[in-house]
């Protein structure tokens, strides 16, 4: 590792171990700062696969529900059943903090359920199936959510692990050597400026 370019002087000296300590403290902090990343990132990418499975289970209960629907009612009641249902979603951003950061994460306020069967004629067939597209939907928008942060997460770690390995493997070390070789400059001169004045004063004794 090369060293830096320095002039080998006691103040110069000084400003090498001055930014030796704050390297250490910032490889401290960045290092247990990747540790808290990797946990936060590892706790919700688990959370993400329970999902999954949540999600999996809605799908192959929802669409087998739509098409016992579409079966048993036919296409162009299906369809006229569906002008008649309106419903408002609501989405709102709330702000998520993860590690010392901030995430935008969307939430869905599903509406309150309805049955329209005493009204638009259909049967319990489509209250089914629109529970079960209602509980699909909000899982679907916690995922989106979930998978931003995880990716933002994954990218912060990534961007931390740079920062640590810089610190660790040249900016460190190269102080670390800077800081030793003037150091051993210094002493080699403090040696010579003894032996000088060692001779001086064997002189002026003889």
């Amino acid at each position: 590792m090369a060293r830096l370019d320095v002039t080998p002087t006691k103040s110069n000296l000084f400003m090498i171990k001055e930014q030796l300590a704050v390297a250490k403290t910032g490889h401290s902090l960045l290092d247990q700062k990747r540790e808290i990343l990797v946990a936060e990132l590892m706790r919700m990418v688990e959370k993400a696969a329970q999902l999954e499975k949540e999600i999996d289970s809605f799908t192959h209960t929802a669409y087998p529900a739509l098409r016992n629907m579409l079966m048993s009612l036919g296409g162009d009641r299906v369809e006229r059943i569906s002008r008649g249902v309106q419903y408002d979603f609501t989405f709102t951003e709330r702000s998520v903090s993860i590690a010392g950061m901030n995430f935008s994460s969307l939430d869905v306020v599903l509406p309150k359920m309805q049955l329209f069967h005493s009204v638009y004629g259909s049967n319990a067939t489509s209250d089914e199936v629109m529970v079960q597209f209602f509980q699909l939907l909000r899982l679907l928008t916690e995922m989106a959510s979930i998978r931003t942060i995880v990716w933002r997460l994954a990218r912060e770690l990534k961007k931390t692990q740079r920062r640590v390995n810089a610190l660790d493997k040249m900016i460190i070390p190269q102080t670390k050597e800077t800081k030793a070789y003037i150091e051993g400059v210094l002493e080699e001169r403090d040696r010579e400026n003894v032996f000088v004045l060692k001779s001086l004063k064997s002189r002026q004794v003889r």
